[in-house]
């Protein structure tokens, strides 16, 4: 599966985009829609990127969620559950979700309860977000709709 333009338009609502790379809340080196600055992006703190470029990180970021959920999620998903857990995992990293109860409950068809799981991910640095419970809230709407 691939992710929707409704998946799409969660991630950019959720993380936002600024041009100018910036410490995120755990101080990690982002730039863009969410995108974790790698040392071959060559990008340091307060460079400026063009949009196209921040659509193409994210492009490229995308792939990498959609290949986790497409190869560890052995069940059948909607659209929409493809899409919460993209999110998730464009959010959280593919090793957080592949060692997560949140997968182990889709994979043994506990939608709803699988559902309940999103809210346990609200910590960054192990202060609980604001923007994340509303985040995390979005996903399980979404992954139950």
């Amino acid at each position: 599966m691939k992710i929707s333009d409704n998946g799409l338009s969660l991630i950019k609502k959720s993380e936002g985009t600024k041009l100018t790379a910036y410490l995120d809340p755990i101080s990690k080196l982002t730039v863009g829609t969410g995108h974790l600055v790698l040392a071959s992006d060559n990008i340091q703190l307060g460079d400026t990127i063009s949009q196209e470029r921040s659509d193409e990180l994210l492009r490229n970021d995308l792939k990498s969620a959609e290949d986790t959920v497409n190869n560890l999620v052995k069940v059948q998903l909607t659209q929409n559950m493809f899409d919460s857990l993209c999110d998730f995992v464009y959010n959280c990293g593919s090793e957080n979700f592949h060692t997560s109860t949140l997968l182990r409950k889709i994979n043994a068809g506990l939608f709803q309860e699988a559902a309940e799981e999103f809210q346990k991910w609200n910590k960054a640095g192990g202060k609980v977000l604001p923007g994340l419970v509303k985040r995390r809230e979005a996903e399980k709407e979404l992954f139950l709709s």
